[in-house]
């Protein structure tokens, strides 16, 4: 916009410099030219009353020299009585230019090499006298050069100024909505504080307001959402109270202590979502510097957890990638959600006595976790990944893997969902690790590469109930 106003203010401005210099600058020429004649005639005036008194040549060769400036005057006197034609002075004008000037009775002018000459006739006893002076070009065009070069300076001066104005308008017009833009950008990354004000012309101001007023309508229903999930999430403290008091009285055994470990981890994990409700902080970030887990120690805490549910159902569990430390940029805490909600789908989504297995490969950029079953499989896995679509089964919400997408994710990785080697569902989790730029497309058919070449690790297997 700016420059659209700047290049428009230019072809105006040029436009009307061009229609008012042009003729000006070919009438201060003509003006000059009509300067120039008017000494010559002049200086043809002082002439006549000398010829009207004397028609001595020598005193009128003395009349023309002081009279004219060096050789540019010359007098023709017509022949009578005896008496030839003579010239005076220095003459230039061809012969027929004066019979005609003499013949018409008028003054007149005729181009000579260098100049133009005046003829200007008097008519005197002897006959009709032709007096000529010359005119040199440059006496013609004396002061043209000047004038014409004073405007264009002038008209110069009036673009650049117009130029200039128009700048300063377009930066009055353009700098609101820059910084308009400016604030729904920084608005759609999250930065919810960010305000634009109020100025510039009447309809940037109108698009302020309305975007500072919608500023604040995110700002408050966000806040209104917060507010709603630490309400909800408080509404279960009462349910898992009831829960907590009635494990404890399910005495010592393995499973009652499984299941003492899960009420306090639901527990803890209401209470994160409240503070984090409370506190308006995101649930999953990307660690910083030093920061981390170990993935293998996590997947071997996780499994021992689902084993015991695995055993009641019958089902076959391998584990394998978790003989040695694997460190991995993400919060403990966060990968064993991510696990839960992974193991969980297959407890919910596949018959009893279905096999699975979770498989974790270290590779050079990034730590590939594997969550594969023997289950029927998903038939559209891109659906699947839709935050709150599920697979469409009864008690899926379709928010386990889009809690597992945003830890990947939060490190530069990602989700995939394919088919398995069990003939069911593959779940890869990638993790990026930092310091090291996401791998292409190709790089899940390298990592299977890698696998498929690598001897594979002892892997620790649930017995069948």
């Amino acid at each position: 916009m700016r420059w659209a106003l700047v290049k428009v203010c230019l072809a105006v401005t040029a436009m009307v410099v061009v229609a008012f210099a042009v003729p000006l600058g070919l009438v201060i020429k003509e003006m000059a030219r009509d300067r120039a004649f008017s000494n010559a005639e002049r200086e043809a005036a002082v002439v006549v009353p000398a010829l009207s008194i004397t028609t001595d040549r020598g005193e009128l060769e003395r009349v023309v020299a002081s009279a004219g400036s060096g050789d540019d005057m010359a007098v023709h006197l017509p022949a009578g009585e005896g008496r030839p034609a003579a010239r005076l002075g220095r003459p230039r004008a061809a012969d027929s230019d004066v019979e005609a000037v003499r013949a018409l009775g008028r003054a007149s002018t005729a181009g000579v090499p260098g100049g133009s000459v005046l003829l200007q006739p008097v008519a005197l006893g002897l006959g009709t006298v032709v007096i000529e002076v010359y005119v040199p070009e440059a006496e013609v065009s004396n002061g043209v050069a000047t004038a014409w070069a004073v405007l264009a300076g002038v008209g110069v001066a009036l673009i650049v100024g117009s130029v200039a104005v128009a700048d300063r308008l377009g930066v009055r017009m353009v700098r609101p909505a820059q910084r308009l833009a400016q604030g729904a950008h920084e608005l759609g990354e999250g930065k919810l504080g960010v305000r634009v004000p109020e100025e510039g012309p009447t309809e940037l101001r109108l698009a302020a307001v309305a975007f500072n007023s919608m500023a604040d309508q995110v700002v408050q229903l966000l806040a209104n959402e917060r507010e709603l999930a630490a309400d909800l999430s408080h509404r279960l403290r009462t349910p898992l109270t009831v829960l907590r008091l009635n494990a404890a009285s399910l005495g010592d055994s393995p499973a009652a202590e499984q299941t003492r470990a899960a009420v306090a981890q639901l527990e803890r994990e209401v209470d994160t979502i409240i503070r984090t409700a409370r506190e308006a902080k995101p649930q999953t970030a990307a660690a910083g510097p030093g920061a981390g887990c170990d993935a293998a120690e996590v997947v071997r805490e996780r499994m021992a957890f689902w084993s015991a549910l695995a055993e009641d159902e019958d089902r076959t569990v391998r584990v394998a990638g978790v003989d040695r430390p694997v460190r991995v940029p993400v919060a403990r805490a966060d990968l064993a959600a991510a696990l839960d909600a992974l193991l969980g789908n297959v407890f919910r989504h596949t018959p009893e006595g279905t096999a699975f297995a979770v498989d974790v490969h270290d590779a050079e950029d990034a730590v590939i976790v594997l969550v594969s079953d023997a289950g029927p499989g998903i038939p559209d896995p891109e659906a699947a990944m839709a935050r709150g679509r599920g697979s469409g089964n009864a008690g899926s919400t379709g928010l386990g893997l889009d809690i597992v997408r945003r830890l990947a994710e939060s490190t530069g990785g990602d989700v995939r969902i394919g088919s398995s080697v069990l003939g069911g569902t593959e779940v890869r989790v990638r993790l990026q690790l930092s310091g090291h730029e996401p791998p292409r497309r190709g790089h899940r058919g390298a990592v299977r590469r890698r696998r498929a070449g690598r001897p594979r690790r002892p892997a620790s297997v649930f017995p069948r109930a």
